[in-house]
This record gives C-alpha cells, sequence and structure tokens, in this order.
C-alpha cells in the first residue's frame, strides 16, 4: 500500500521510466504514455479501495474491543490487540477473542495481506533483555494467528521493537503502570 506521496513519487518514477525507454527509440507514442499513466492510476485507485474495505471490516468487527485503527502510509495498524503481564509472553485468554475476528476477517477478505506483529515492552529491564522480550510476544501472537485460527505462516511475520521510546503508549511507564506499553500490534502491510 502506498500513501499518496508515494504515489505521487511511484507515477513520476513511471515517468522518468517511460521518458527513458524514449530515448532509446526516439519517443514514445502519446497512447502509450496515457495508457501506462492510466493504468498506474488505476492500480492505486483499486489498492486505496482495498484498504478502505479493510478498515471498514475492522472498524464493524472491533468496536467492541478496546483496539485503535489507524491508517499509516497506504497501511492499516490495529493497536492495542493483545496486553502481556509483567516479564511475560504468554498470551492471554481475553485476547484470543479479537485475534479470532481479526483472523478471520483477513481469511475471508483479504488472504492475499501480509501482516507484520509487532512486539513491545515496558522500559524495565535491559535493552537487550526488552528486544528479546519483545521478539517472544510478537511470535506468541503470529503462532495464535496461524497454529490456532489457521492463517498461512508466509502471510504472518513477527517483529519486535523491545521498550522503544517513540513507541511507548505511556512514555516511560513500566511495572504496574506500564501495562499498556507491553502489547502487541498488528499491522496489514499489503491489502491485495
Amino acid at each position: 500500500m502506498l500513501n499518496r506521496s508515494s504515489r505521487g513519487a511511484c507515477l513520476a518514477l513511471a515517468l522518468v521510466a517511460v521518458t527513458s525507454l524514449a530515448g532509446c527509440s526516439g519517443y514514445v507514442k502519446r497512447t502509450d504514455f496515457d495508457a501506462a499513466i492510466g493504468k498506474l492510476q488505476s492500480t492505486d485507485a483499486q489498492m486505496q479501495q482495498q484498504l478502505d474495505a479493510l478498515t471498514a471490516d475492522m472498524q464493524q468487527r472491533f468496536s467492541k474491543y478496546d483496539a485503535t485503527l489507524t491508517e499509516m502510509q497506504g497501511r492499516l495498524r490495529v493497536d492495542t490487540v493483545a496486553h502481556f503481564d509483567f516479564n511475560k509472553a504468554d498470551l492471554n485468554e481475553q485476547d484470543k477473542a479479537m485475534l479470532k475476528d481479526f483472523a478471520q476477517v483477513m481469511q475471508a477478505h483479504h488472504s492475499g495481506a501480509v501482516v507484520t506483529v509487532e512486539g513491545f515492552t515496558d522500559p524495565a529491564g535491559s535493552r537487550a533483555y526488552n528486544q528479546r522480550l519483545g521478539q517472544k510476544r510478537a511470535d506468541a501472537v503470529r503462532d495464535y494467528l496461524v497454529s490456532s485460527e489457521g492463517m498461512a505462516a508466509g502471510q504472518v511475520r513477527a517483529v519486535s521493537y523491545g521498550e522503544a521510546s517513540n513507541r511507548q503508549v505511556e512514555k516511560g511507564a513500566s511495572r504496574d503502570a506500564g501495562t499498556s506499553n507491553r502489547r502487541v500490534a498488528l499491522v496489514v502491510d499489503y491489502a491485495g
């Protein structure tokens, strides 16, 4: 998914590519140029429609959960999906219903999407430890989506942001106050 500025950059790149080819043969027919631009614009519109449909599906399903949906740079981010106990990477039972709904929407309507599970921690502990703990949390959610909810293993990837300060919900909060920082988020990178 591309945001509007990225799409503009892609269109400019396409123009450069078309004009570069023109240098080889001397010119590009206006009809060929218009057709290439039309195809890019059509693809862009189709991708935006897919993102809009995914956002609507998710908003309808997740209104009953404490989740925030954000469109960002042509992607959809589902935040506050699962929270973890201090120093733990075990998925809580109460979070499984939302993950099940998420998997059902993705399988039914967006089976070509790639989902990134992002793992986070509060800042208690060393950076290296928190990086590993964030990865364990992301892996736990990825494994649940794949093994329990039937999402394709190649469709779901897991990454850790650990205690990254620019990703903390409550800056610097840890232990009892840092519950909102100990979480995973799901990012739909491509709805195709």
